[in-house]
């Protein structure tokens, strides 16, 4: 797999999608990660923008149409193996984005896909720090 020890770091996209007061969250069928909830996403193709992507993957991956509408932030993801060496780089551009329909269902690489309510986040195995970044995405838009 290309992606376990790349020769470069690997461009991603995820997408932050509020309904109400829920957010649109998949549980990750592939590593990194695989088994635990986060954000809809994944890999920028070549010839691809980075908006184009993330519409591409929510709807391959959910079945729920988007429009981007912001970027929120770009992070790195490095994970290192036990001997030190770079086993996962990605660097991946987060977008707020609006749902413009569709019918959720999980698909692609992803074993589940669900609205979750956001007073339920606390609950949900996923990483803490996408949890307090949903945490000030939310407050900020809720301002």
């Amino acid at each position: 797999m290309w992606r376990e020890y790349p020769t470069s770091p690997v461009v991603g996209v995820a997408a932050m999608i509020f309904s109400d007061e829920c957010i649109l969250l998949v549980k990750r069928g592939n590593e990194p990660a695989k088994g635990r909830w986060g954000l809809p996403g994944g890999v920028v193709e070549i010839g691809e923008t980075v908006r184009e992507a993330i519409a591409r993957e929510v709807e391959e991956e959910t079945g729920i149409l988007v429009r981007p509408i912001e970027l929120l932030d770009v992070f790195n993801n490095i994970i290192r193996d036990d001997e030190g060496r770079v086993r996962f780089h990605y660097v991946l551009c987060e977008f707020l984005c609006e749902n413009v329909g569709g019918d959720l269902k999980a698909s692609t690489d992803v074993s589940d896909a669900k609205w979750v309510p956001l007073l339920e986040l606390s609950s949900i195995d996923m990483s803490r720090g996408t949890k307090q970044f949903i945490s000030r995405v939310r407050s900020k838009i809720s301002a």
